[in-house]
């Protein structure tokens, strides 16, 4: 059976905007080098790489039924930071942005009973709540004690330790 129409093509814009989550979770870790904080550069590094991992598990999903995607110019990010915790609320506000976005590619699943596509966008229904919950979390942490420098160098040193694991959940 082919694909519904609309769920491609939401599937597809989905692709661009992991794309573009990875560029602008690369200019976070860039403001947190220029920072001299490598533990939160290192934390947005590895959001970068699963960023890319839900933009190729979506490809991939678009390839095994049935229909080739179309890459498409990925928007330069704007992001300028005033503080450690503007660059960390900017993050928990993109996420949520995408969680907004992965809603609506179920919604739109859902609508045209694409019952397949609706089970395969369960996981990144399930995985932005974990995301938003972490950036939440980082946000608490640099409140209650990044202010201090002690508790920032703390703080950094906790996000160095952070390791990239690749997306094996869902197909590459």
């Amino acid at each position: 059976m082919a694909m519904n129409e609309k769920v491609s093509e939401v599937l597809e814009k989905q692709i661009n905007e992991e794309l573009f989550s990875s560029y602008f979770y690369l200019t976070i870790a860039d403001y947190f080098e220029d920072r001299g904080l490598k533990g939160f550069a290192n934390w947005y590094v590895i959001q970068m790489k699963e960023e890319l991992d839900h933009a190729m598990a979506l490809r991939r999903y678009l390839l095994d039924n049935d229909y080739t995607p179309t890459m498409e110019a990925i928007e330069k990010p704007t992001a300028n930071f005033a503080s450690d915790l503007d660059a960390l609320k900017a993050g928990l506000a993109h996420e949520e942005h995408v969680t907004d976005l992965i809603h609506n590619c179920y919604s739109v699943a859902h609508s045209v009973h694409d019952i397949r596509a609706m089970k395969m966008l369960d996981w990144f229904v399930e995985e932005q709540g974990e995301e938003e919950a972490n950036a939440r979390d980082m946000i608490t942490n640099m409140e209650l004690f990044g202010t201090d420098p002690k508790g920032l160098y703390e703080l950094d040193r906790e996000y160095q330790a952070r390791v990239y694991t690749q997306l094996t959940a869902l197909p590459l």
